[in-house]
């Protein structure tokens, strides 16, 4: 459902059907009621990059001129396309945030088996999930010691040559992790099959929030619709 939010979001053209999709992901995230510190901080995190076009796209992007700052103008076609650009960002993270950060990973990975992913692409996703940490706690390590011997970074071959030594040594060791890993699943009676000790049954709610998400496009769609005809 997040991702056909998503894709719905990023198709539309008009600011009142990117408004309506911000509204909607706002009530699906005030549901969800996620951590408000976590929240703030990804939320922040991407709307600092979305100021950065506030500050340069208007002023860049050729088009009928509202008013000047100097020698500059600022269009409105510029002010038009970063407002659509916030709408839309915002509204997809935050239908993210509402509806798959709120999970853990060994739930995401078991919806995705029962959803029919693959499952190698289930494992690799919990995998990566559960030893990315341990692979960047690995490269600190592995810095640390460098720093320790008088490693300096500049801009020279010997930095690159370090660097790339590092990131060999970061490759072969995670390889290494990776097998002692692998046999230690095969000793416990892994067969390649995901496993949980709790099961995903429908309740009565599930269908009402799909019932929900689907009236939520339709929605949207006829917004879209319905403004397309107006301005023609």
């Amino acid at each position: 459902m997040a991702a056909a939010f998503s894709v719905t979001v990023a198709m539309v053209r008009h600011p009142g059907t990117a408004a309506a999709g911000l509204l909607m992901a706002m009530i699906a995230l005030c549901a969800s009621l996620p951590p408000k510190r976590a929240l703030l901080r990804r939320v922040v995190l991407v709307n600092v990059f979305i100021l950065f076009l506030w500050l340069t796209v208007p002023l860049t992007m050729p088009g009928e001129t509202l008013w000047t700052l100097g020698a500059v103008g600022v269009s409105r076609e510029g002010l038009e396309l970063v407002g659509m650009v916030t709408l839309k960002s915002n509204a997809i993270l935050l239908a993210f945030l509402a509806l798959v950060a709120s999970m853990d990973s060994p739930t995401i990975g078991h919806a995705m088996a029962r959803l029919g992913v693959p499952s190698k692409l289930v494992f690799l996703f919990l995998f990566t999930y559960r030893y990315v940490h341990v692979i960047a706690d690995e490269w600190q390590r592995l810095r640390t010691a460098a720093r320790l011997r008088g490693f300096v970074p500049r801009t020279d071959m010997r930095t690159y040559a370090t660097v790339g030594h590092l990131f060999a040594m970061v490759l072969v060791r995670s390889l290494d992790r990776s097998a002692r890993v692998y046999r230690a699943m095969i000793l416990r009676g892994f067969d390649g099959r995901f496993a949980s000790v709790c099961r995903f049954t429908i309740r009565p709610r599930d269908g009402l929030f799909v019932l929900c998400g689907l009236a939520a496009h339709i929605l949207m769609i006829f917004m879209e619709c319905f403004a397309g005809v107006l301005r023609v």
